[in-house]
């Protein structure tokens, strides 16, 4: 993990954001406290890459004929 001040951050934005897309985490300091984390977006985000392709997938299957239900069978107690 790579910390950055604020400053330098704001002037080395281009070569911050190659070195996040290359997969390292930054953290950036202003006055010597850490005040935000840069991720990559693959790292942070698995759980929507997941979901878009469930989605994806659901999407491409028939629907199966299923037996129509009760309300009461469906509600058993």
């Amino acid at each position: 993990m790579k910390t950055i001040s604020a400053g330098d951050a704001n002037r080395h934005f281009s070569a911050l954001l190659r070195d996040v897309s290359r997969g390292e985490q930054v953290v950036i300091l202003s006055r010597g406290k850490s005040v935000a984390t840069m991720n990559p977006v693959l790292a942070g985000h698995r759980h929507l890459l997941a979901r878009r392709a469930l989605l994806q997938r659901l999407r491409m299957q028939q629907p199966q004929e299923l037996p129509s239900w009760t309300r009461d069978e469906l509600y058993a107690r």
